[in-house]
């Protein structure tokens, strides 16, 4: 059983993804909100072509990371994990790639520009500075997940140049640069 200050949270959190959270976005707006987690986790799995138990590994990590912005200090975050969770999603996150990676990518950088704007327009400064940071922490967390290259298991590197790449891409997109 849950206890009472976990219960009360748990109130909150629903209240603000039912009553200010729709009061604060359009509906457009916070689809596209609660959708790009999910869409920059497997654009970090797709920086760079791996095997599929890397891939796997990576999409762990992203999924730990989504869930991660649970604890954090930011109402918006943490009511766009739950709405995550609270949908009924028939295809939740998993561990893939896109098939198209150059073109996927792109447009998940686009949808950043787009949340940019949308966070700029309609949320506090705390909060937009907090959703920028968690969607970094999740592409981070998925490219440092598995090493690319090396033999065996040995050598390699934590971040390809394509993974870099991406993140650095992923940051100037989220401030719209």
């Amino acid at each position: 059983m849950p206890s009472q200050f976990a219960a009360d949270h748990l109130v909150a959190r629903q209240m603000y993804r039912r009553e200010i959270a729709p009061l604060t976005f359009e509906s457009h707006e916070w689809e596209l909100l609660t959708r790009l987690p999910a869409r920059i986790m497997i654009a970090a799995t797709s920086a760079e072509p791996d095997s599929d138990r890397r891939t796997v590994d990576e999409g762990i990590a992203g999924i730990n990371a989504i869930a991660a912005g649970a604890d954090s200090d930011s109402d918006l975050v943490k009511a766009i994990v739950g709405a995550i969770y609270a949908e009924a999603d028939p295809n939740p996150p998993t561990a893939e790639q896109f098939r198209d990676p150059p073109h996927a990518i792109a447009e998940v950088l686009v949808s950043c520009r787009a949340a940019a704007l949308v966070l700029d327009a309609r949320a506090t400064p705390a909060d937009a500075v907090a959703y920028r940071g968690w969607l970094e922490a999740i592409a981070d967390r998925v490219c440092g997940a598995a090493r690319t290259g090396g033999l065996l298991g040995f050598g390699g590197v934590v971040r390809s140049p394509a993974e870099q790449n991406f993140l650095d891409e992923l940051q100037l997109a989220l401030r719209n640069v």
